[in-house]
């Protein structure tokens, strides 16, 4: 690979304070030190309306599902933190997934996912961590295409896992997570270089 690997990092929630923001801040970290460029993207930033394909094909892609897809499309690899809703991932992660799949163009089918690798994490209050919303999400990314590393991380009860500064308050646990990042950013290497 000529130039670094690029991830794009994001969590699944739109609260300020997530844990899962922190969580995947705390990957992508491990990430750049592996010397992958990573970019942060708040789903926060980018409000989208439910996707509709009426309002698809009326109006065309909101503006703010185009400019996160060209991050999608632009990079080589993800980082995905998703909170657990009720055994699942959030609907606003499943939203954005469902715009920024959308084809446009003369783009190939799934441009934004396909021949890409992810890693996943989550943490949440519960006692397993997000477990069963990464189910989920897994099965999702990899119907669209995407390697889906099969290392995850899941932090149970968030509330004591993170201090008020955002960091993981077990060195260990910030290790692996910071890892996971690694990972990720040294497989997007080796697939680069062949």
């Amino acid at each position: 690979m000529t130039q670094s690997p690029r991830i794009v990092a994001l969590a699944g929630s739109l609260r300020a304070a997530s844990y899962n923001k922190q969580l995947v801040r705390i990957a992508a970290d491990g990430a750049r030190a592996a010397g992958a460029d990573v970019t942060f993207l708040d789903l926060a930033e980018y409000p989208l309306p439910v996707f509709d394909e009426d309002l698809e094909a009326a109006e065309g892609m909101p503006e703010n599902a185009a400019r996160l897809k060209a991050h999608f499309v632009a990079s080589d690899g993800i980082l995905i933190a998703s909170p657990e809703y009720n055994g699942s991932l959030s609907g606003a992660l499943k939203n954005a997934i469902d715009w920024v799949s959308r084809k446009t163009g003369d783009e190939p089918p799934l441009a934004a996912f396909s021949g890409k690798a992810v890693a996943l994490m989550a943490a949440s209050p519960g006692a397993l961590g997000g477990l069963r919303g990464l189910v989920h999400v897994r099965a999702i990314l990899g119907g669209l295409g995407m390697l889906v590393l099969p290392e995850q991380i899941a932090v149970p009860k968030a509330f004591e896992a993170f201090d008020e500064a955002g960091a993981l308050r077990d060195p260990k646990l910030r290790a692996q997570v910071e890892g996971l990042g690694r990972s990720l950013a040294a497989l997007l290497a080796k697939l680069g270089a062949e």
